[in-house]
């Protein structure tokens, strides 16, 4: 890769996969490229776990052939920790850049200090996000962010990311207090877009391109970052790409049997145990789906799936 080739693109909306524990591993992420997405983001990773060389951590690192450019996702308190996992990633030549996670509002994240902790305190997150961009060489420096603790300060806190010399951001429209159910300021994000020079991608609530086609002309912003919406109809990207309002049933299908592949690729046997719960979001609204359900529920074998997902969908 060529340090000065940019290989994000913003001359038209970047469709950004938001990172969502539990779901956009490797193989959600490489389906999701493969029919629509821009760029895609690792689930969220501990610098703790990182530093302290746990395996599983380093596998969740991992990329799948199509997924370039590629983004690792941090989170933590510590800017010597951080520095450390940094200079872990920087060793990592499959990585284009580091985003640091400044918006996760989970209990267990924010009384650890990070996630959407650090924007009740923007000296910390400074110092922080300053430490990701002095010291990696990676491509992109980014964060993700929500609009605040309890009070929203969104112009605020745009302005302290900017200021540590990130290439662009993404902007969770709510308090971490608002966690996933207040309604989304987009007048925030649009505020943000108003003061800051760099780009800003638009998140919360777009949960088809309808949505998506509305907060991008309401916010003006670069780009839309979709988590929660693309699980149980990852083909989101592919409507919003195409400007289409519904996606065929062979397209669906073509997408339900590229992710199981890529499960079982991935993790062998275990992955058919593993793409449970993404059935009982792929089978919504199908004729059948409770027995359908009923029946995944029992299957180990990955043939055995395999035919039942053909015939099902």
């Amino acid at each position: 890769m060529i340090k000065n080739k940019k290989i994000i693109d913003f001359s038209n909306p970047l469709l950004v996969l938001a990172p969502l524990a539990g779901y956009t591993d490797l193989p959600f992420r490489s389906v999701v490229k493969k029919f629509g997405a821009d760029l895609t983001i690792s689930e969220m990773i501990s610098s703790n776990a990182l530093v302290y060389n746990s395996k599983r951590t380093f596998k969740m690192l991992e990329k799948a052939d199509n997924e370039t450019p590629y983004i690792v996702q941090i989170a933590g308190n510590n800017p010597d920790i951080i520095k450390e996992a940094v200079l872990i990633l920087n060793d990592i030549d499959w990585i284009d850049g580091i985003d640091l996670n400044c918006g996760c509002p989970a209990p267990k994240v924010f009384s650890h200090g990070s996630g959407s902790n650090l924007l009740g305190d923007l000296n910390r997150l400074e110092s922080i996000l300053s430490t990701i961009k002095q010291h990696s060489t990676k491509q992109y420096t980014t964060a993700k962010v929500r609009i605040g603790v309890n009070d929203k300060i969104p112009v605020e806190i745009a302005k302290t990311v900017e200021g540590c010399g990130v290439d662009f951001m993404a902007v969770h429209g709510r308090t971490k207090k608002g966690a996933y159910k207040a309604p989304v300021d987009y007048d925030a994000i649009k505020a943000i877009k108003e003061n800051v020079s760099i780009p800003v991608i638009a998140n919360g609530d777009i949960k088809d391109y309808q949505k998506a086609n509305e907060v991008l002309a309401h916010t003006k912003a670069d780009g839309i970052m979709i988590g929660r919406g693309a699980i149980g109809k990852p083909w989101i990207f592919h409507q919003i790409k195409n400007q289409i309002n519904d996606v065929s049933n062979d397209i669906k299908k073509d997408i339900i049997l590229e992710h199981f592949n890529k499960m079982i690729d991935v993790y062998d046997e275990y992955g058919t145990v593993m793409f449970r719960k993404h059935l009982h979001t792929y089978s919504k609204g199908y004729d059948g789906a409770n027995e359908f359900r009923q029946a995944v529920n029992t299957i180990k074998d990955p043939k055995e799936m395999l035919e039942l997902l053909k015939q099902f969908f």
